[in-house]
C-alpha cells in the first residue's frame, strides 16, 4: 500500500478492471463449439502428446481441423496449437518440440522455416486501459527465416526473408529480411562470492 504523508491510501485511486464483465475469448474461435472441443482432444492425443510418434500424423490431424500445412514439414511432439485453422505453414519448414501456437489470429509460416524448441508465437492481448476485451493481430514468417529456441513472438510483427533471432529474444516489432536480432549480450553484474580484496 502506497500512502502520503496524511495516511491516506493513495492505492485506492488506481481504476482496476472487474474481469467478470470483460469479452470473453470465444471471439476468436471461428468454429462451433463442439468443434473447438473435439480439437482440444485430438490436440491432447495427437499433437501434445510427448511420445515420438510420426511427424506425419501430427501433420494430418492438423489438417484435418483445417490447418494450411505445406510439403514435408516436420512438426516434433509436445507442441501446442491453439486453432488449426488459423494456422498456415509452407513446404519443408521444421516446427521444433514444444512449440507453442497461441494463434487466436492468423499465423503464417513461410517454407523452409524453422521455429526452434519452446518458442511461443501468441497472437492475442488484451485491451488493458477499457475493458481487457481481446485485441488480436497476425503473425508472418518470411521463408527461410530461424526463430530459435524459447523465443517469444508478438502478434502485428514480420519476421522477414532468411532472418535469424537470437535464442530467448522477445520479438515486438519487423525484422527485416536477412538481419541477426538477439538478446543483448551476457555481461558480467559482479562476483557471487567477494575476493579477499573486495571485502565482506
Amino acid at each position: 500500500m502506497t500512502s502520503d504523508n496524511t495516511g491516506r491510501n493513495l492505492d485506492a485511486d488506481v481504476p482496476v478492471i472487474d474481469l467478470s464483465a470483460a469479452p470473453g475469448e470465444r471471439a476468436a474461435w471461428d468454429r462451433p463449439k463442439f468443434v473447438v472441443y473435439l480439437w482440444a482432444i485430438a490436440e491432447l492425443v495427437f499433437v501434445t502428446n510427448a511420445w515420438q510418434i510420426s511427424s506425419g500424423l501430427r501433420v494430418k490431424v492438423l489438417r484435418a481441423f483445417g490447418a494450411d500445412i505445406g510439403e514435408n514439414v516436420v512438426f516434433r511432439p509436445r507442441t501446442r496449437v491453439k486453432f488449426p485453422w488459423k494456422l498456415h505453414i509452407g513446404d519443408r519448414s521444421w516446427i521444433g518440440e514444444g512449440v507453442w501456437f497461441h494463434n487466436q489470429d492468423h499465423i503464417h509460416i513461410g517454407s523452409d522455416v524453422v521455429v526452434s524448441q519452446e518458442t511461443m508465437l501468441t497472437t492475442g492481448s488484451h485491451a488493458h486501459r477499457r475493458d481487457m476485451a481481446l485485441i488480436t493481430k497476425p503473425i508472418t514468417i518470411e521463408d527461410g527465416a530461424w526463430v530459435t529456441s524459447r523465443c517469444m513472438v508478438l502478434g502485428g510483427v514480420t519476421i522477414g526473408r532468411s532472418a535469424l533471432v537470437g535464442p530467448m529474444t522477445v520479438v515486438n516489432e519487423d525484422i527485416a529480411p536477412n538481419t541477426v536480432v538477439g538478446k543483448a549480450p551476457t555481461r558480467k553484474l559482479g562476483s557471487r562470492f567477494p575476493s579477499s580484496r573486495e571485502g565482506i
